[in-house]
């Protein structure tokens, strides 16, 4: 009966369409290892383990959003190798006819 009253009333968030979006859209990597601790919320909210719950959840939003950044840092390193990479034809005459 003091289980029950510990038991919190809703089970976390699993993030899983967040893990799904970022796999599919940033990082494939840590949108994986997202999607997996996503898929163990429900999971183990179900069999009673809710502080492991609740660390899956912590875990799947924190892979998603390392996903998230690292998606974005390759995304502006790629555009800034482009820039420079136009800027340095520019400058060696790539451009004369």
């Amino acid at each position: 009966m003091n289980e029950q009253l510990h038991q919190p009333q809703s089970p976390p968030p699993n993030y899983l369409a967040f893990a799904i979006i970022v796999t599919i859209l940033c990082c494939q990597i840590f949108g994986i290892v997202s999607i997996v601790f996503a898929a163990q919320v429900n999971s183990k909210w179900s069999a009673g383990d809710y502080e492991g719950a609740i660390s899956a959840s912590k875990n799947a939003k924190l892979w998603a959003w390392i996903g998230v950044a690292s998606g974005m840092a390759v995304l502006i390193i790629v555009t800034m190798l482009s820039v420079f990479g136009v800027l340095a034809g520019l400058s060696l005459g790539g451009m004369d006819f």
